[in-house]
């Protein structure tokens, strides 16, 4: 069905529907607002949506259809989004709950980011060999780019696209840190994506839309394109987990084969060559350091006061969490607007430090380093021995689908969790008819990311001052050592939220209706009061978590699936469960009148594989129970290198890319030690 025949049908109807939603008072309806602008535009993005208004739409009591819900949430998310997406024509709604994108002292004078595309090439570009093949720009990617193209000729192939910072730097509603059905303009694309999740309800194929798909951001610079910059390092004790904990029932916990000490001068290089602001404040669960950040942290502001308040009542020692964000003009960068969108955006002054325009934008600009886009490393090649000599990769253009063989010296893997393992699975042979690194059945399994424990506060007065990027105050004294609970997590308050995620936070709390004049109303006088403390809990870790090939499906270019399997592990329910209680009681000590903690936000069916997937390239001193040396080798191919999340043995309590820069160093410092 054509969308704009149906819309245009249908047209009195929906905004019918829609003013149901947001009716009309002193500030426009919906309809008034745009809303069948708005619906014509997602349709476009969700066609399958069509039949759901098709039974909305023949309903006389809509209240009563199931379907209702989920269409008030919709026309909200249209209603509170920004003008570029159809609705709100005249930004009426952000007026209405004082609400507004830019610093409070309006933007720097300077433009907005203009991104280079210096060492970008196209498919008939290709050298037939590269001394070195990274596959993946992100965190690691980005980090092995730099360290090897001081000497060596290096191709770094990534899956997704290059997009200007203008285009990840609006969208409220496509963007990583929102949840309403659309894909984020950071990738992935929908064509050619299916992903297969098996479960005790069966077999379900997924969509990157779809929840449980695992979805990491596809662009040059990966996630940290549009992350939020936690800059935290792991504690000491996250690396002797087992030691500390013993092993969990149903848990494969382990220590890591190396502790925080090794680690430590690849954290201070990290934080320097990448860019961290920080307070040098002792707090419980952090390691030793060896120097300071190299920028203070960004100012606080009426969260610090309220939540500082809260924690010395609660005796509970607080700190600025450390960001890549600069707080201070730094390596040519400038500092941080203070604007309120920063996570799932693109940095509108260049002031996030990601992959993108630090360590892989000094990687091109050796002129050793070249990088190819919207393509894919279908498989590694192998010579007759069974040594890793290349890379076979894929893609699409214009003219149809291509496909190239492309060989290096060495490899080094960092494209997620999910795809790194994808990549050795598809690599079969007759010597590894499993898959490169796979003889020991160990590639793919030990899948983890993040449970989030939190809660949101509704406060009797303004709250929110709209300065970002948000996280001023936090605390990690409930990272190790909480009675009955292994592990644990930091909390911290959250990112300037967009009127439609604080909607949606509001609805999902229960102190807001869906829809109705008392929704709007409710919007009105709430969204300045709205303050929500939310953390990552330490999973423990499962075998059966894991990465599979799915050989009954394959994508567009011919490549076997990638099938999601397993769950996380009861324990970590327990511990996110915890840290909500926790973050419950910061929220009431500082005043607020209303608490709602965050529970079930994430299925026991599924495995976590989202925005910090980890764990299936586990990194050990035994290849019986691992997939890499302590370096990052994968055991009986020392040409070729894992440098992503995908090695950690644990994931800690805290955001880990900083784990993921360093450990990529040490890596790479073994790897220019052999040449």
């Amino acid at each position: 069905m054509d969308v704009d025949d149906f819309v245009r049908r249908h047209e009195a109807r929906l905004n019918e529907l829609a003013d149901v939603v947001v009716p009309g008072d002193d500030w426009p309806s919906a309809s008034r607002a745009g809303a069948t602008s708005f619906l014509r535009e997602v349709l476009r993005d969700r066609p399958d949506w069509m039949p759901r208004l098709e039974s909305l739409i023949a309903s006389p009591e809509p209240e009563g259809i199931e379907t209702w819900n989920w269409f008030a949430g919709l026309v909200s998310a249209g209603y509170y989004a920004d003008p570029g997406n159809g609705g709100n024509r005249a930004a009426d709604s952000w007026r209405m709950v004082g609400w507004r994108p830019e610093p409070l002292g309006g933007w720097p004078a300077a433009p907005i980011v203009s991104d280079q595309r210096t060492g970008l090439i196209s498919p008939e570009d290709l050298l037939e060999r590269y001394d070195v093949i990274v596959v993946g720009s992100g965190a690691g990617g980005g980090v092995a780019a730099a360290e090897l193209s001081t000497d060596r000729r290096v191709l770094v192939v990534e899956a997704g696209s290059w997009p200007d910072a203008r285009e990840l730097g609006f969208d409220h509603i496509r963007n990583a840190r929102s949840n309403w059905g659309l894909l984020p303009r950071s990738g992935p694309s929908d064509l050619g994506q299916l992903r297969m999740l098996e479960n005790r309800a069966g077999e379900h194929p997924l969509r990157p839309i779809d929840e449980g798909w695992g979805n990491n951001a596809f662009t040059v610079g990966g996630g940290t394109r549009v992350y939020g910059a936690q800059a935290w390092r792991f504690s000491p004790t996250d690396f002797r987990m087992a030691s500390t904990y013993g092993v969990p029932a149903g848990s494969a916990l382990a220590d890591w084969p190396f502790g925080y000490d090794e680690l430590e001068p690849y954290y201070h290089r990290a934080e320097w060559e990448m860019g961290v602001s920080g307070s040098p404040a002792v707090m419980p669960n952090v390691g030793p350091r060896s120097g300071p950040y190299p920028m203070p942290p960004l100012p606080g502001g009426v969260a610090d006061e309220v939540l500082g308040r809260g924690a010395a009542s609660l005796g509970i020692p607080t700190v600025a969490p450390p960001l890549l964000i600069n707080s201070r003009p730094y390596q040519g960068r400038a500092a941080c607007a203070q604007c309120a969108m920063c996570v799932g955006f693109a940095c509108p002054v260049d002031a996030k430090n990601g992959s993108q325009n630090t360590t892989l934008a000094r990687a091109l600009a050796t002129g050793n380093c070249s990088i190819i886009v919207r393509t894919r490393a279908q498989r590694l090649l192998m010579d007759a021995a069974g040594k890793v000599v290349g890379v076979r990769l894929v893609g699409r253009t214009a003219s149809g689908v291509w496909s190239r063989d492309v060989f290096g010296g060495q490899m080094v893997l960092a494209a997620g969790a999910v795809e790194s393992a994808h990549l050795l699975l598809n690599s079969r042979s007759g010597r590894e008819p499993d898959g490169v690194g796979n003889n020991a059945d160990q590639v793919g399994r030990h899948l983890q990311g993040h449970l989030y424990g939190g809660a949101t506060g509704l406060f009797r007065d303004d709250v929110v001052d709209l300065l970002g990027p948000g996280p001023s105050i936090a605390t990690t004294a409930y990272q190790h050592g909480n009675a009955g609970i292994v592990g644990g997590g930091m909390i911290a308050n959250e990112f300037v939220p967009t009127p439609s995620n604080t909607y949606q936070y509001l609805v999902s709390a229960g102190f807001l209706p869906a829809f109705g004049a008392g929704s709007k109303s409710g919007m009105r006088h709430l969204a300045r009061k709205m303050m929500r403390v939310m953390g990552p809990i330490q999973e423990l870790t499962s075998p059966d978590s894991r990465v599979r090939i799915d050989d009954g499906a394959v994508d567009e270019f011919g490549t076997p699936v990638v099938r999601l399997s397993g769950s996380v592990c009861e324990e970590d329910f327990r511990a996110r469960d915890f840290l909500s209680e926790r973050a419950s009681e910061w929220l009431r000590a500082s005043g607020a009148e209303k608490v709602a903690p965050i529970s079930g936000q994430h299925s026991a069916w599924a495995p976590s594989s989202g925005q910090h997937q980890a764990g299936t390239c586990r990194m050990g001193d035994d290849p019986a129970h691992s997939v890499v040396d302590p370096f990052g080798r994968i055991w009986g191919h020392p040409n070729v290198r894992v440098a992503d999340a995908s090695v950690h043995v644990t994931n800690g309590g805290v955001n880990p890319v900083l784990t993921v820069i360093a450990t990529a160093y040490r890596t790479m410092d073994a790897m220019r030690r052999e040449a």
